[in-house]
């Protein structure tokens, strides 16, 4: 974390319904790819349904305009430095522990997952991959959020254990609403999160 409030960030998905570990990061023949991430990271989120159109694996790029695979649309993203961010259902990451459905993400540049509720394992390492796991502060707010959708943290600077972050949504219209957003993050995550990852801090703290 640069230490700068997140702004512009756009959409990848926003999933609907069930969106399991292996929605995340499939299993099956991908598993060839473990030792390799940037490889296995073609598999990212794959298998979750994109609320808009109801099809796996096809998002819209906010910048083309066009539907593309998840994966390839979210390159795109990191490599023309646009921030993104994920947003899903209930019981967001159930399903087997597998880690790669949080190192996946993280390699190809997400920057938060905001859901209405997380499956505690899942949560526990999007934050040691040093990722923002937020809950929506109102369930409703799910349905809020637009495909076209920017997103800027607005008090990011000031996250600390139990204080709720604020999120300022811009529709395509330009019209605003602010939303709030919860995390279960204590103070060492914090740190995780500050440093980009757990095994940062570790990394950091050894020198």
């Amino acid at each position: 974390w640069d230490g700068e409030n997140i702004t512009n960030a756009r959409l990848l998905i926003k999933a609907h319904g069930k969106c399991t570990t292996d929605h995340i990061s499939m299993a099956g023949p991908w598993l060839r790819f473990r030792g390799h991430l940037d490889n296995i990271s073609d598999n990212c989120l794959i298998g979750a349904v994109n609320h808009f159109n109801m099809e796996t694996n096809s998002v819209k790029n906010l910048i083309t305009g066009n539907y593309a695979p998840v994966p390839q649309t979210q390159r795109f993203y990191k490599e023309n430095q646009i921030p993104t961010v994920v947003v899903g259902d209930h019981n967001y990451g159930e399903g087997s522990s597998r880690e790669h459905a949080a190192m996946e993400p993280r390699h190809l540049g997400i920057k938060a997952v905001i859901v209405k509720s997380f499956a505690r394992i899942h949560e526990t390492n999007l934050k040691k991959q040093g990722m923002l796991a937020l809950t929506f502060d109102q369930e409703d707010d799910y349905n809020k959020i637009q495909e076209d959708d920017k997103f800027n943290f607005i008090d990011l600077k000031s996250f600390a254990p139990g204080n709720k972050l604020s999120l300022e949504i811009i529709h395509s219209d330009n019209s605003k609403e602010l939303i709030k957003l919860n995390h279960t993050f204590n103070s060492q995550q914090i740190e995780w999160y500050k440093n980009g990852s757990a095994l940062n801090l570790i990394k950091s703290n050894n020198l």
